[in-house]
């Protein structure tokens, strides 16, 4: 498609959207008495508006059960988490055993590391990408350390080539064949949260399996932004929070997913806790732990109620939606706000550049832009003027057109706001 960098061509854009209508369902705040552009849903999404019922739901039947809303509430307690398994599936490309909602992300991925990182005296060494997120790393470095190891040698970064922004898949491939029969764990996020790359998931999980590896995959920035099939993509295990592109709220619960080719190993040692018992026996209160079939055989601990009641909220939308037609918007929008971005520095020489992947398929839902010129102060720019965006050091911009409630007018008059700025800070 021929953009255009016109208000009347986004609106047109706008009428076109099938998902246009969604964007009110959810709450914006204002800075100047006007609804800010939000691109900060690839760290805390908008709050739906069906939401609080879901909630008031939950708190009127403990006013009015008490205890007993664990089995008489409209959906009860005791399995509430399974309401959201179907709809994350389809999300996460999964079948609803491999699916799971417990704890937080970095305490499921330490879990997950209980029964997928088993390193040994010649297979010890963990495959990671550079510039992971830093509770990754702590993870990573924390995870060796409890083993014994020292991080300089178990932790093996993929790296970035001089002058690129991003990482290779080749060279991915070629650390994974290098570390061979060292390799115990490749563990990477499936999108990089600076750049806003795409790893190729499938390749880099068939090469890990090929060296006799394990792989996980961290999909903080991935889930319900990028098309997932972790059941065919054979990913051992993987997890994500829910509060980014799904909407549920400031650090709410996260998803855990376990392949079906593990849920009967009895040989794979796992954190037990009572949630995890097998769920017909759970109130006998055996002594001996008999793990739940499936990914549910790894919680620990009762289900947080209050925090799954945001999620499924959310997740019924996207259930409504489905992700082909969220990510046919996000293609476009997002290519739509990378035309603005290159219109605009063309008209006021912003001195900036997109380190993103220029190709759809290697990106989601984020454009980072490298600020060689203005830095934070543009942003604070944006920030005063209604446009919510994300500063990472040393210099860069994450703008994140998340599809539900971005719209193409939204980028349009971001591109003047941006323009104002450049010009106000360069003066």
């Amino acid at each position: 498609m021929i953009f255009e960098n016109t208000k009347q061509f986004a609106k047109q854009l706008d009428s076109e959207d099938k998902l246009n209508k969604y964007r009110d369902e959810f709450i914006f705040p204002k800075v100047n008495d006007k609804k800010v552009i939000y691109f900060t849903g690839n760290s805390l999404g908008l709050q739906p508006k069906r939401t609080r019922a879901y909630v008031d739901e939950v708190m009127d039947d403990w006013a009015n059960l008490a205890v007993q809303g664990h089995f008489y509430a409209e959906k009860p307690w005791w399995d509430y988490h399974e309401r959201l398994v179907k709809p994350l599936g389809k999300i996460m490309g999964a079948i609803p055993s491999e699916i799971t909602v417990m704890n937080t992300l970095t305490v499921n991925l330490h879990l997950m590391m209980v029964s997928f990182y088993r390193p040994t005296k010649k297979r010890y060494k963990i495959i990671c990408e550079e510039k992971a997120f830093p509770s990754d790393q702590y993870m990573f470095q924390s995870q060796v350390n409890f083993h014994g190891y020292n991080a300089d040698d178990a932790l093996v970064e993929i790296k970035r080539r001089d002058g690129e922004h991003n990482i290779r898949t080749e060279d991915v491939l070629a650390k994974i064949k290098e570390v061979g029969d060292e390799l115990a764990l490749v563990l990477i996020g499936g999108v990089n949260y600076y750049t806003g790359q795409v790893f190729d998931m499938k390749t880099i999980t068939a090469a890990g399996h090929e060296a006799g590896a394990i792989v996980g995959w961290d999909l903080a920035h991935a889930a319900g932004n990028v098309k997932l099939e972790l059941h065919d993509w054979n990913i051992d295990f993987a997890s994500w929070c829910s509060y980014k592109y799904m909407n549920s709220g400031p650090g709410n619960a996260s998803g855990c997913f376990v392949h079906e080719k593990h849920h009967n190993n009895p040989d794979l040692p796992r954190f037990a806790g009572w949630w995890g018992h097998n769920k017909e026996r759970r109130f006998k209160m055996e002594q001996l732990f008999d793990p739940a079939p499936g990914a549910e055989g790894w919680q620990i601990s009762n289900i947080p109620i209050l925090s799954l009641a945001p999620y499924l909220a959310s997740l019924e939308m996207f259930d409504e939606i489905g992700m082909e037609a969220i990510m046919e918007k996000r293609d476009k929008i997002t290519s739509y706000l990378e035309y603005i971005l290159h219109e605009i520095d063309k008209e006021v020489k912003g001195g900036f550049e997109i380190i993103t992947p220029t190709n759809p398929n290697e990106r989601g839902c984020q454009l980072s832009v490298f600020l060689h010129g203005q830095g934070r102060s543009l942003f604070d720019y944006l920030m005063k003027n209604g446009v919510i965006t994300d500063w990472r050091e040393p210099n860069v911009i994450r703008f994140a057109p998340a599809p539900l409630y971005c719209s193409f007018e939204d980028m349009y008059n971001f591109g003047q706001i941006l323009k104002s700025g450049i010009k106000e800070v360069s003066e």
